[in-house]
């Protein structure tokens, strides 16, 4: 008899999500991850301090009440990296704790360590004290999650050369700094350093930045940043990164030398199963170190899953937890709800971004007749309240049956708003729910009514006309 129901190799959101929901439904569960990452990349290096990171900087600059106090207005003129810290420290700790107690009280074992397939159903724990322990499980779900991709011709230091996971260890806040990479997590540290007052320059060999997002947003993205001293870099390759004793020279395939403090990588991200001896287990990972699964989550062995980023797209905390749940469910064979194609993104510019549904380029390339309502925080009292004059809401509206198409946000609480439009999307509402809804007021959400009646009066235009 093995000696779990379900072994869970990883803790991060997909990994804690499993092992929860298998422990629901009564089975003997285990987690296996190392003592100091608890929680996974998800608390410690990704989500959770990165955005800690961009409150802090939102909060110590001053950055979004400028528009109200005037554009020299700071909460803290001297901002050092012990400033920023302090708070990413306060909500890791907090975090991890939470994911302990969790996985305590629903009496899933915890073991401290790295695991390494033995065969198909073993799984070898090698102990921080080096000694090494059998487990055997009837089912194993993969959620090892991924590290930062790093090109072989660049000479990472953690210290002027970075990728995304060293610099949240930085020493002091760069004057001025080099990203390479115009992706999500690229485009989120190149907003906090600009913030931060760092003269930054996105490096991307793409001829735009976040491709999936609609092109008004990125647009008013692109503007934004390009007020905080931006420079973008597109259509260019990194050549070489020189390290010099006052810092650091990047140099592109064009020719162009961009000086600098330092240089961030943002180069995608590297499925963490080199160290999982898959091929015992009869397994196998492409070279971006990522397992293939089926719908289910299920592996080509049929009892082992793999969820969360070492699966792959979309490689988010809130769809991992999504796919462990269901991974869970299908190995306990309880009826699992499938994820539909509703999926919010959100991203965490300054200002953030938030999209669900399709956007007007692919519905144009799709041949998909659509109509756009827009509504600008500058025009909403609770914009003027808080300060925020760039955002913007934008809804995709069917003129067929007057459904939602697509929903894309830009400003303050960007991914918070994002979900109404994701409800009304999901339960199938139309444009005339939002039209005759009644909204708190003042408040940011009142934009999808002002969105909506924008929409509608453009419609009547049309069937005026058509009449």
């Amino acid at each position: 008899m093995p000696d779990y129901d379900m072994l869970v190799i990883g803790s991060g959101p997909g990994g804690q999500k499993a092992a929860i929901a298998a422990a629901k439904l009564g089975r003997r569960v285990a987690v296996v991850d190392r003592p100091d990452m608890v929680g996974g990349v998800s608390i410690h290096t990704g989500t959770i301090p990165s955005k800690t990171l961009r409150e802090a900087v939102l909060y110590l600059t001053g950055l979004t009440q400028r528009d109200l106090y005037g554009q020299s207005y700071r909460l803290k003129e001297d901002i050092t990296v012990a400033d920023l810290t302090a708070r990413t420290q306060h909500v890791v700790g907090r975090e991890v704790d939470v994911v302990r107690s969790q996985l305590s009280r629903n009496q899933v074992a915890l073991f401290a360590g790295t695991g390494r397939f033995v065969d198909d159903r073993t799984v070898a724990l090698r102990e921080s004290s080096g000694e090494e322990r059998l487990l055997s499980a009837e089912h194993i779900v993969i959620a090892t999650g991924t590290r930062p991709a790093r090109p072989d011709s660049v000479a990472f230091d953690g210290r002027t050369v970075m990728d995304s996971d060293n610099v949240l260890a930085l020493e002091r806040v760069p004057r001025s700094m080099v990203i390479v990479g115009a992706g999500v997590i690229g485009m989120e540290y190149a907003s906090m350093f600009a913030a931060l007052g760092s003269r930054v320059t996105v490096v991307e060999k793409r001829p735009q930045m976040l491709d999936m997002c609609d092109a008004e947003i990125v647009e008013a993205l692109r503007y934004h940043l390009r007020d905080l001293a931006v420079t973008f870099r597109f259509g260019e390759t990194v050549a070489a990164v020189e390290r010099h004793q006052n810092g650091t020279l990047t140099v592109l395939e064009s020719g162009k030398k961009i000086p600098a403090d330092a240089v961030m990588y943002s180069a995608g991200r590297q499925g963490l199963t080199d160290g999982l001896d898959l091929h015992r287990a009869g397994l196998e990972a492409d070279r971006r170190g990522r397992i293939a699964v089926d719908e289910h989550y299920r592996t080509k062995v049929p009892h082992i899953y793999a969820v969360g980023d070492v699966i792959g797209f979309p490689a988010l905390a809130a769809t991992s937890m999504e796919q462990g749940r269901a991974a869970a469910y299908h190995a306990c064979g309880e009826p699992a709800g499938r994820m539909d194609g509703l999926q919010p993104i959100g991203i965490y510019t300054i200002p953030e971004i938030s999209f669900v549904g399709r956007t007007e380029d692919q519905l144009t390339e799709e041949c998909v007749p659509f109509e756009v309502g827009v509504s600008r925080y500058r025009e909403l009292a609770r914009g003027q309240i808080v300060g925020d004059s760039h955002g913007m809401l934008k809804l995709l509206v069917s003129p067929e049956d007057r459904t939602l198409l697509g929903v894309h946000c830009f400003g303050s609480g960007a991914t918070e708003l994002i979900h109404i439009g994701q409800t009304v999307m999901g339960c199938g509402g139309t444009v005339d729910y939002l039209v005759n809804a009644v909204f708190n007021y003042p408040t940011l959400a009142e934009s999808y009514k002002v969105a909506a009646l924008d929409a509608t009066n453009k419609l009547r235009q049309v069937d005026r006309l058509g009449d």
